[in-house]
């Protein structure tokens, strides 16, 4: 009996890593890109929070600053209470459409996050029509900011998010890093998304993210999604929420981010946040056994299958769900091989970082750059 019940698990595991990798390749032919050649003639106010990013801030600046196709820009950097060079770093730009903006390394008001009240004030200060908001660990192509806005502008959106392409390094952040794409291109569908204004159809990267100022300032701006942990999503729903739409971007050609460096940034990262990405306990173990039963069940009945049958099927299923990968990583230009054949070590390692997720905000130690999460028990 438990036999045959393992080889069931098995059979319906690969045939949900098969209809996933059939929904990914729908996916991607309707998954838009921002144009190669653009140019905007408005005033677009480019937003950057930035707490202790004196690494990272020098590269990124670099490239905004030499952005092509944008008549009339502005680029706004608030150093939210950094306690390295940030600010010095910001400041030795001598461009004048570059504001540096220093803040004291104060506790945000009560209910809001750091970083969604770090992008408030930026954009209280701003004067475009459009706002671009970028995180100081993004690299921008120079046609990047000009692209993501008249996207936003030809389809008529409220707010676009170009996923930008994944970098990735250390052995933690290969297995994991390529799921911050492969999971909205493989279960959301894209083309329903972008004409729907369902809330629930939203996938959104607050590393890059591009906004209407009226639409922004209508919903009242990070305002609405102070205390969200997943504020970049949070805001797209918001947006939905008042009948605007917003779409989610293939954003590899024109920007690239490197989210985490080494498994301590890795693990501190996904632990600030996966325990509020599921909408509570019953969601997170809903979407992690899901996960598991598509491409980890799969493998090991491949691999310790007490029959041929139960073996073969659990092949399909393994390669299903590293075809699905591979989909994704050849669009986006992240490495395919070897590191979609990892599919079932990348998704153990994300389960992983769920239960320290909720290990952590169960005990009230979730941290990020210093300050606790909002949310955390008393």
């Amino acid at each position: 009996m438990v036999t045959q019940a393992a080889s069931r698990l098995v059979g319906l595991g690969s045939a949900l890593a098969v209809g996933l990798a059939v929904h990914t390749a729908v996916n991607l032919r309707q998954l838009r890109r921002p144009p190669r050649a653009a140019r905007v003639l408005e005033r677009v106010s480019v937003l950057i929070p930035a707490r202790n990013e004196a690494s990272s801030l020098p590269a990124m600046l670099r490239s905004v600053l030499a952005s092509t196709g944008v008549d009339d820009l502005e680029v706004i950097v608030l150093d939210d209470g950094s306690t390295d060079e940030t600010a010095m770093v910001a400041s030795a730009f001598a461009d004048p459409r570059l504001t540096v903006l220093v803040e004291a390394d104060v506790p945000p008001p009560a209910g809001w996050l750091g970083k969604p009240w770090a992008c408030m004030r930026l954009a209280e200060r701003a004067t475009g029509s459009a706002l671009v908001f970028v995180d100081a660990d993004v690299e921008v192509a120079p046609n990047g900011i000009a692209a993501a806005v008249q996207a936003m502008r030809a389809a008529d959106l409220a707010l676009v998010s170009p996923y930008p392409r994944q970098l990735a390094d250390s052995p933690l952040e290969r297995l994991v890093q390529p799921l911050v794409t492969w999971s909205w291109a493989a279960t959301m569908p894209v083309g329903w998304a972008e004409r729907s204004t369902r809330p629930s159809l939203s996938a959104a990267n607050g590393q890059f993210l591009a906004v209407d100022a009226t639409a922004y300032r209508a919903i009242n701006g990070h305002a609405s999604v102070g205390g969200e942990v997943l504020e970049d999503i949070a805001l797209m729903r918001a947006i939905k929420r008042s009948g605007q739409h917003a779409a989610t971007l293939d954003g590899s050609q024109i920007a690239q981010c490197r989210m985490y460096r080494g498994s301590r940034q890795v693990v501190d990262g996904y632990a600030k946040s996966l325990w509020d990405a599921f909408n509570g306990p019953v969601g997170s173990i809903g979407v992690n056994a899901l996960l598991a039963a598509a491409y980890v069940v799969p493998a090991l009945g491949m691999a310790f299958g007490r029959s041929r049958q139960t073996r073969g099927i659990g092949a399909i299923g393994y390669a299903a769900g590293v075809a699905s990968r591979a989909m994704v990583a050849r669009r986006t230009g992240e490495p395919v091989l070897p590191d979609t054949l990892a599919q079932p070590a990348s998704i153990t390692a994300f389960i992983g970082l769920n239960l320290i997720s909720w290990w952590r905000h169960l005990r009230g130690t979730n941290r990020w750059k210093g300050r606790p999460v909002v949310g955390e028990p008393a």
